[in-house]
């Protein structure tokens, strides 16, 4: 598994954990708009805070915002930029 994939397992998890989701995120494509599957602004509050313990990350300011955390893809960006990967 490259280090792509293993990002986007971790934050699968996150998502399984803290998103709140209708349905599996299993089920739901890397491009999906997370908040029409069904995740809240407050449920992506803890999406965040739950990626940065998993990754050891923290969130720069201008990156706390909606289109980061529209879509398991976008988030996948974001990780990578943070973690260098």
């Amino acid at each position: 598994m490259d280090t792509a994939q293993q990002i986007e397992t971790q934050i699968r998890t996150v998502l399984r954990d803290h998103a709140r989701l209708s349905k599996s995120v299993d089920l739901i494509d890397s491009g999906t708009d997370l908040y029409q599957a069904g995740m809240t602004s407050h449920a992506s509050v803890n999406v965040m805070l739950a990626l940065e313990s998993a990754f050891d990350i923290e969130f720069a300011d201008h990156m706390l915002k909606r289109s980061v955390f529209n879509s398991v893809a976008s988030i996948r960006d974001a990780v990578a930029e943070l973690t260098h990967a």
